[in-house]
């Protein structure tokens, strides 16, 4: 435990917790950010924690002790302290400033197996974004790409979304996409883009080697440059009137296809 409950919500470490909460510039600048709730905390990897602010109800709370077990920065504050902290209207009692990630591509493709890729053009969703990074870590995903107009994904709403995946799966901004897509090429990656002029039912094609899915905005989908990039244009059936899926569903069941072929052999 350290220094004395902070009270005021003018406390100078209430407003840097509330500016990384609130600014993506700031978080950038920093290299910083939030991680509110319970869960999140738990997972937290220790040696990414700069500091964690908790109520003194959930640190009297004896069945917490798991959430901060091998944590020693930790700052008492008032509940309406750490409302002011929080993105959220109804705080979990507990959040952590904590180190972000940095990839390369290299992180992305290393290891053994082949690799399997998400790469995201202008998701703007938070729920989105944290939904597909949660689903590609269940399906086994070695890395997430995006571009820079897809959100932030140390938004507290990614975040949590993410429930703990963002800890886990590598990822990587790019700040040309029609670049890297032509470099992953080069290196023998099979780009399919969910497409409405698909031909080819995604179920019918082969995720076996190394495969890289595009998906594109909620709105607009995928470019035409991103998409011209493409190996391949895939689609998923649909009954009734529906014309597309939400992108994190969509994303979802091109995964898990992939998962399914690799985990029976195609």
């Amino acid at each position: 435990m350290t220094a004395a409950m902070i009270t005021s919500t003018a406390n100078a470490q209430v407003k840097h917790v509330a500016a990384l909460a609130k600014k993506a510039r700031y978080r950038r600048e920093t290299g910083l950010f939030v991680a509110e709730g319970p869960k999140m905390v738990r997972e937290l990897p220790r040696d990414r924690v700069c500091q964690v602010y908790a109520t003194g109800r959930f640190l009297q709370d004896s069945s917490h002790a798991c959430v901060t077990e091998g944590i020693e920065n930790i700052q008492a504050v008032t509940e309406e302290a750490l409302k002011a902290m929080s993105d959220t209207q109804t705080p979990q009692g507990i959040l952590a400033v904590a180190r972000a990630y940095r990839y390369s591509m290299a992180d992305l493709l290393e290891g053994d197996g082949p690799r399997l890729l998400m790469i995201l053009e202008t998701i703007q969703d938070p729920g989105n974004l944290g939904t597909i990074l949660r689903a590609g870590e269940g399906a086994g995903v070695t890395g997430v790409i995006m571009d820079q107009t897809t959100a932030d994904i140390y938004n507290p709403k990614v975040i949590r979304s993410t429930m703990g995946s963002v800890y886990r799966v590598p990822f990587l901004y790019t700040e040309n996409l029609a670049e890297t897509l032509a470099g992953l090429k080069s290196r023998g990656v099979r780009l399919y883009a969910a497409h409405l002029k698909g031909s080819a039912d995604y179920d019918q094609e082969d995720y076996s080697g190394d495969t890289g899915f595009l998906i594109g905005n909620e709105a607009r989908g995928l470019g035409e440059e991103t998409a011209a990039m493409a190996d391949r244009f895939i689609r998923i059936p649909m009954a009734g009137r529906v014309e597309s899926l939400n992108a994190a569903v969509a994303s979802s069941i091109l995964m898990f296809e992939a998962a399914r072929q690799r985990r029976r052999g195609n």
